[in-house]
């Protein structure tokens, strides 16, 4: 069972926001069922939190979470995801990396750890989402 860590998730890890303890709980049950992986949106969006990448891989294995490139089925995904929600009348706003973290998740892993703010079960119907 692959898990994609969503940025929500491990930015409320890395400053113990509140609720932090029941995230931590909830992937390391989820790395006891198979990996755990994010992909190159996530890790431009938690970046900035690090003095270099290096350190911020370091943090990534502490948490034993792989860094995975977007296959070319996900990216498409994503894109013809917000085409859908543009046609709707959704704004044109910075929901592509979203799409892309969430398409990322329904190709290339199993189900996604991530604070749903909506958008993941209308868009992303069949995504499973993962929370505490």
């Amino acid at each position: 069972m692959i898990t994609a860590v969503d940025t929500s998730v491990l930015l409320l890890i890395h400053k113990r926001q509140t609720g932090w303890d029941a995230w931590k709980e909830v992937l390391n049950r989820a790395v006891r069922e198979g990996p755990l992986v994010i992909c190159p949106v996530v890790f431009s969006e938690i970046s900035p939190g690090y003095a270099s990448w290096e350190v911020a891989f370091q943090d990534l294995e502490r948490l034993r979470i792989i860094y995975e490139p977007i296959s070319p089925d996900a990216a498409w995904l994503a894109g013809q995801v917000f085409l859908a929600y543009r046609k709707k009348g959704g704004p044109r706003q910075s929901l592509i990396p979203d799409f892309l973290i969430a398409a990322h998740a329904s190709v290339q892993a199993n189900r996604l750890a991530a604070i749903d703010r909506g958008y993941l079960r209308k868009y992303f119907p069949d995504l499973k989402i993962l929370s505490p």
